[in-house]
């Protein structure tokens, strides 16, 4: 009974096993991610004010600073004052970011913003409310839809530094940036107007100021997203996702 078994089995053909290009596009995918790895590793991004400074890059990263600050200035974003009895202010920092192009050929991009340490302030003295909502996903869904439908134009918007249009409700101070205090004045304060990135309310202070200037210029906001606003011109409707 035995042999029987063994000459079946012996007797049975053998399996035959597809070569599949899973496992080698698994392993194409696994290298490229090592690879952009390594690239990113090999791209040093100063960490401080004085590492930037004398980087090899120093002009490029000085250039990315100035900047900023002419972005904060041209905004209105702070007052330079004498810092008020029993006030505390908000610490600053630098952060740095190079960009590569998407075509090799492209020159990188140097990138520098000014952040508040926001994790120094204070609840119920600096700030209050901090919640800011953001568009859901089923209503992007839905709006892809729409536009598919209807054959609706569409168009994407970016707006530069947005926090910085948001206008602060709190009375908050700053240490002056590093490498741009005011000559005559290294012992005064930035007393902050706008929202600057990095404080606990700039999301929500954003949104309260961009909420209020489409509710302004027509714009009726959805009773089911608080971040999608609806107007008709002319008989043809508006959309807008924020």
């Amino acid at each position: 009974m035995q042999r029987q078994v063994l000459s079946l089995v012996d007797g049975r053909s053998k399996r035959v096993i597809k070569k599949t290009n899973r496992l080698i596009e698994e392993c194409d995918i696994v290298h490229y991610a090592f690879s952009c790895a390594e690239q990113v590793e090999n791209i040093h991004e100063p960490s401080t004010y004085t590492e930037a400074v004398v980087s090899g890059d120093r002009e490029k990263w000085i250039a990315a600073m100035q900047e900023e600050m002419r972005s904060l200035d041209k905004n209105g974003t702070w007052d330079v004052v004498s810092l008020p009895k029993h006030k505390k202010t908000v610490r600053c920092k630098w952060i740095f970011k190079r960009k590569e192009g998407l075509d090799p050929s492209e020159p990188a991009r140097f990138k520098a913003r000014l952040v508040a340490k926001g994790f120094s302030q204070i609840p119920g003295i600096d700030y209050n409310d901090v919640f800011s909502p953001v568009v859901k996903h089923s209503s992007i869904r839905a709006f892809f839809g729409i536009v598919a439908m209807h054959d609706l134009e569409l168009e994407q918007l970016d707006v530069k530094t947005a926090f910085l249009h948001g206008e602060l409700d709190k009375e908050i101070y700053m240490d002056q940036p590093e490498g741009f205090i005011v000559p005559g004045k290294e012992k005064f304060v930035c007393k902050l107007k706008r929202s600057l990135y990095g404080l606990k309310q700039s999301p929500r202070q954003w949104y309260k100021r961009f909420d209020s200037f489409m509710i302004a210029h027509g714009f009726k906001r959805s009773a089911y997203d608080s971040c999608v606003y609806i107007k008709f011109v002319d008989g043809s409707p508006i959309y807008l996702l924020f």
